[in-house]
């Protein structure tokens, strides 16, 4: 069995993505800094895994006890995300705890001959370009990492959400390497074909039977649409495709996700034409469209956390996680099945 430790576990995507990968695997600690996240990846996947730690604080020793096969981290995106006009890379204090995880751990866990024989990281698309990233293939390849980087999406993977991610996986090699690392970033994993559109799933298979969540309970509120509407990505259930769901998703409008338009009978351009063009727009013009937010139960099944075909799937929160709250951690997650997928590919010669 592979023996992997998780950094920046968050609420366990990389934990769950290992538990459904070919290979046969188990978590044996996940690091995070943040209290409740421990405390939901513990309602997940029990206790005594997730460790509340300042990754930055992290020794070779404290790693060295494990001897984990596999790592698997990913680590803060603000600093290279391109929402974050104010982004610094590697210079951001939030980047400070990956950069010691490399720079200082792994290679003395290399001396020590107590390094894990495969990595993955995932990051968002804006990473490729930063110094972190030459950083990290640098010094992977100094340690005789074979690397190969990927920005992927679940689009590409049957599943209607346009969450173009970064993902870096690494072999270590028990020969010295002599040529250079390769920077080329794949767009798709060897071996496997990609999908054609129509064999990515409507939204409507994502969504919550109708009687589970009332509708009015996920309305866009009138003063959110009377000024922000119109900057809305607006999707309906019959769609094949939304935007990637951010951590500011419902309280935040540009660049958080789509939202749904449960009436499919009306013409989404014409309605907010007719809204936009009145001297004193009425947000009543737009409520036969039945606007609304993805519920967190919804977004788990397009993160896939939730098995869409599983009407008994679920996903546990711990009572004191408002839905405020569930929109943040989800937003912050992986894609289960990309991952598991990268898993497959990067475990095929695991013996």
């Amino acid at each position: 069995m592979i023996t992997a430790l998780e950094f920046y576990s968050g609420i366990g995507g990389l934990h769950l993505a290992l538990r459904r990968c070919s290979a046969r695997g188990r978590v044996l600690r996940a690091f995070d800094w943040d209290q409740l996240s421990c405390q939901i990846y513990d309602a997940n996947f029990g206790p005594k895994i997730a460790y509340k730690a300042d990754i930055s604080l992290l020794t070779p020793a404290d790693l060295l006890a494990y001897r984990a096969s596999l790592w698997l981290l990913s680590p803060s995106c603000q600093p290279y995300t391109v929402l974050n006009r104010n982004a610094k890379g590697a210079a951001d204090p939030r980047a400070k705890s990956f950069l010691h995880i490399i720079h200082d751990v792994l290679p003395e866990l290399v001396n020590l001959d107590g390094h894990p024989r495969y990595i993955l990281v995932e990051n968002v698309a804006g990473f490729e370009t930063s110094e972190t990233r030459l950083e990290l293939v640098n010094v992977l390849h100094s340690l005789n990492y074979i690397t190969e980087e990927f920005l992927l999406t679940p689009m590409q993977f049957g599943i209607p959400n346009s969450r173009l991610r970064y993902y870096l996986l690494a072999r270590h090699s028990d020969a010295s390497l002599t040529s250079s690392p390769s920077l080329t970033v794949l767009r798709e994993i060897p071996g496997r074909l990609t999908l054609q559109e129509s064999a990515i799933r409507e939204i409507r298979d994502y969504l919550d039977p109708p009687l589970d969540l009332p509708e009015e309970s996920l309305e866009i509120p009138d003063r959110i649409l009377q000024k922000w509407g119109r900057l809305f990505d607006i999707v309906s259930p019959s769609s094949r495709k939304s935007c990637c769901v951010t951590r500011g998703y419902t309280h935040l409008v540009e660049g958080s996700g789509s939202i749904l338009q449960m009436n499919e009978n009306l013409d989404t351009t014409e309605t907010f034409d007719s809204f936009l063009s009145s001297s004193e727009p009425d947000v009543s013009i737009l409520n036969p469209l039945r606007l609304r937010y993805f519920s967190p139960a919804e977004l788990l099944r397009l993160f896939s956390f939730i098995d869409p075909d599983d009407p008994h799937g679920s996903f546990a929160w711990p009572p004191s996680v408002g839905r405020k709250s569930k929109y943040r951690f989800i937003g912050n997650s992986v894609n289960v099945t990309v991952v598991t997928e990268l898993l497959n590919y990067l475990l095929q010669d695991y013996s």
